[in-house]
């Protein structure tokens, strides 16, 4: 099927209406796969009309970034619409939050090296930075699009306060968070804010990390180096696959996989939505593009949304150390004492 394209946020941007997450491709769950396989599988994306493609300069480090901007050659640039973040950097063997202006101008300067480009389309705050005020990093971000050097400013996983300081310097285009059946923390205060500023919503694990559309049998099949071992509700699985289960005979009901259900339930959450799944594999590829096809009823939303309640689940979304970094607020301006 044709992906439909829609606007990001109220700046102009112009999106598929589903990404590709790329950190798996090369890092983060598991052995990097074969470079020339992933490739492919972004080359696939394009083609078939997911253009919004989404990474980072923390996954690898670095690697995602180098293998997106190979990917990118032989005209393929023209079509995409390239995501990527600053902000998580590794001090001394563990991980550090960092929105100092030099830092950020920095790490901009190494994406667009990496990517081989010359603009960057959207710039997100990968976490932020709780000992430097959201002024101070939006500040720098402002002058790296006025130097044409990145086209849009975004967030990902700020608090609503943090996003209304950040707009009033420079407008804010996306918000990325988790969002899907099982992650719905953001919608009591991030998405009536980002709405009532009209900023984009970008979705990452729309089908938790994979585990909605596997279950139990995914973390079987982990092997080592892959992140999501660490995750609690990967750690109660066995707990959860009461999530999955659910999930999967409302899916058989409807006609189509549990992957695509769950995705589907994202897509209906309104046209300001973008979820991004990620995978390796071009069959999962392939039916992630088809759950934009699969319609549900409000009924069958609330009936999905009970499947991953709060009181169902076990486990939070994050271990405890990267929960310290979500949903954070920055020093105010006037209290600041300076980097």
């Amino acid at each position: 099927m044709e992906v439909p394209q829609l606007k990001l946020g109220s700046q102009g941007l112009v999106v598929s209406a589903q990404g590709l997450g790329c950190m798996g491709l090369s890092a983060n769950y598991g052995s990097p796969k074969p470079e020339p396989e992933m490739i492919n599988l972004i080359h696939r994306a394009i083609d078939s009309g997911v253009t919004f493609l989404d990474t980072s300069d923390s996954y690898g480090p670095h690697t995602n970034e180098i293998l997106i901007g190979k990917a990118l050659k032989g005209g393929y640039r023209e079509k995409v619409q390239i995501a990527t973040k600053f902000g998580i950097r590794w001090i001394d063997g563990k991980p550090d939050v960092c929105g100092d202006p030099a830092y950020v101008r920095s790490a901009c300067e190494g994406s667009l090296k990496r990517l081989d480009v010359d603009c960057i389309d959207l710039y997100y705050a990968h976490r932020i930075d709780t000992r430097i005020p959201i002024e101070v990093t939006m500040g720098e971000l402002k002058k790296l699009v006025e130097e044409g050097k990145v086209k849009y400013i975004g967030l990902s996983e700020a608090c609503a306060s943090t996003i209304r300081r950040a707009h009033a310097v420079h407008p804010i285009t996306a918000i990325q968070a988790e969002w899907s059946i099982w992650a719905r923390d953001l919608e009591d205060e991030i998405v009536p804010t980002c709405r009532e500023l009209c900023i984009g919503i970008v979705s990452y694990s729309p089908i938790g990390r994979g585990f909605l559309a596997s279950g139990p049998k995914l973390v079987e099949s982990l092997t080592k180096g892959d992140l999501r071992m660490l995750h609690p509700r990967f750690q109660n699985a066995e707990h959860n696959k009461v999530v999955f289960e659910r999930v999967n005979e409302m899916a058989t009901r409807k006609g189509c996989t549990a992957a695509q259900l769950v995705l589907a339930w994202v897509h209906h959450q309104g046209t300001d939505v973008v979820p991004i799944p990620g995978t390796t594999k071009l069959e999962n590829l392939n039916q992630n593009v088809e759950a934009l096809s699969v319609k549900l009823t409000r009924a069958e939303m609330v009936e999905l949304e009970s499947f991953g309640s709060s009181d169902v689940v076990k486990g939070e979304r994050y271990a405890y150390l990267q929960y310290t970094w979500i949903n954070s607020d920055t020093p105010s301006l006037s209290s600041w004492k300076g980097i």
